[in-house]
């Protein structure tokens, strides 16, 4: 009867061992690649043909417009100064 007991005991260590294992190498990837052609997609191009020149043709005019409202605040603010130095404020 220890016999079996011993026996029982051993194998459900090695079994829980075996488990340990395959739990631990289920996170490995252990393939093996039988030749099988697999689909690669080409790679997507990652920018397209006069894309930059729209884009910088259009950061141009923005700074323009920047530029000109800036010019254009400091044309009021010198008119309203000339003016409130006429007119002594």
């Amino acid at each position: 009867m220890k016999k079996k007991l011993l026996g029982t005991a051993i194998g459900l260590a090695g079994i829980a061992a075996l488990a340990i294992s395959a739990s631990a190498n289920a996170h490995v990837d252990v393939a093996v690649g039988f030749g099988v052609p697999v689909y690669a997609q080409p790679a997507v191009p990652v920018g397209y043909y006069g894309y930059g020149d729209r884009d910088e043709r259009w950061r141009e005019r923005e700074w323009r417009r920047h530029e000109w409202r800036e010019r254009r605040w400091h044309h009021e603010m010198r008119r309203e100064q000339r003016w409130r130095e006429r007119h002594d404020w």
